[in-house]
């Protein structure tokens, strides 16, 4: 191991080309995955921005934006009934809506509304104390920076339409960027009214609760599952994943992504493949000399393996600093990439499996060096 890593550094430019195609695939595998993964965390931010444990809906919801109407008091007694809860469920009202912009245009929009207590489960976490003030005005709304221009509006004070109901813009936020469409936060009776024709007086889109930890949120949600098949249940951990994994499925990009991310492992191994094999061979007499002493051709064979491994860790070494660069500069431009750590070292373990899988080729050329070859 240790000679194979002599050779390596000693000849850095031969094999230059194996470890930059390394570097590469491992780079497009991680940005690739880590932008999907933070395109969808978007699709969850009503989930993952409130306190709430507990999520009640209708039956089947898959994602937070396809919530339907519920009788209000009927799943509320089901949930109060239930020992552990810290507070009293909150109804949480989210759904499209059409918002008519200033200049005319159309924008469809997301309506989320929920009580603006200061210990409000459902009040997402990005509202001050200001904008709850701001948000008991009638018909005000708060929106992120990021969706103004998208919605025609200039900041605080315009107004538009929303299914009819001219609202105005009593605050803006940052962190709310939105995928589909923009999330326009507002009080339940603001709410009330702009959803009127969607969710009527004595229903709700969710029941939000809070538990006294979450291992026992997780045992009333797995109770209320048993008792109550006609109602969806989650705690918000599982919700949330929902979500995303609902867009992930729906919109195919998971398999655009493994294409992409396929087609950089297939260019690094070739690449890799050609650079160990042309370095192998660059080596023959070296080689024969070895095998003249008695050698074990197996030794060889060992020596070429290790030095794959290691054109395969040196490339994930030079594509940590480039994928998290890349990645800042992204987040600069509105595109958050998701660096979890299992998306780091599994597209580490990929690139240098990879790495050792073009050192099998290269082996090819290992077993045509014969001794004879130094009279020649």
């Amino acid at each position: 191991m240790s000679y194979a890593l002599q050779t390596l550094w000693h000849e850095k430019a031969r094999y230059a080309a194996g470890v930059g195609a390394v570097a590469f695939s491992a780079v497009l595998i991680v940005l690739q995955v880590g932008l999907l993964l933070g395109l969808f965390t978007l699709t969850s931010i009503p989930v993952d921005h409130t306190t709430a444990d507990i999520w009640v809906g209708a039956q089947d919801v898959k994602s937070v934006d396809l919530g339907q109407g519920i009788a209000t008091n009927l799943h509320l007694a089901r949930l109060s009934e239930k020992p552990g809860l810290v507070g009293q469920p909150e109804v949480f009202l989210a759904n499209f809506a059409n918002m008519i912009r200033p200049d005319g245009g159309m924008e469809r929009c997301f309506v989320l509304g929920s009580s603006l207590d200061p210990a409000a489960a459902g009040a997402l976490d990005v509202l001050t104390a200001d904008h709850r003030a701001a948000l008991t005005m009638p018909n005000g709304v708060v929106v992120d920076e990021s969706d103004l221009k998208r919605m025609n509006l200039k900041g605080v004070g315009d107004t538009a339409k929303i299914n009819g109901v001219e609202v105005t813009v009593v605050g803006t936020v940052r962190g709310l960027r939105s995928l589909a469409a923009p999330w326009v936060l507002c009080s339940i009776t603001t709410a009330r009214k702009v959803l009127a024709n969607f969710v009527h007086d004595d229903q709700t889109s969710y029941l939000l609760a809070r538990a006294e930890s979450p291992q026992r949120a997780a045992q009333i949600v797995k109770e209320l599952r048993a008792e109550y098949p006609d109602m969806s249940v989650y705690t918000a951990a599982d919700f949330s994943f929902n979500c995303r994994w609902y867009w992930l499925t729906r919109t195919k990009a998971g398999i655009a992504i493994g294409y992409a991310a396929l087609l950089g492992l297939l260019v690094g191994a070739v690449i890799t493949a050609q650079t160990l094999f042309s370095a192998t061979m660059s080596s023959a007499k070296e080689f024969a000399t070895l095998l003249a002493l008695g050698v074990p051709r197996t030794r060889i064979y060992g020596m070429v393996m290790a030095q794959s491994w290691w054109v395969g860790v040196f490339g994930v070494a030079v594509s940590l600093p480039v994928v998290w660069g890349l990645a800042e500069l992204a987040a600069l431009g509105g595109a958050p990439v998701l660096l979890r750590w299992e998306v780091v070292a599994g597209a580490a373990a990929v690139t240098v499996s990879t790495a050792l899988i073009s050192g099998l080729f290269a082996l090819r050329s290992v077993r045509r060096i014969e001794p004879m070859n130094l009279l020649r």
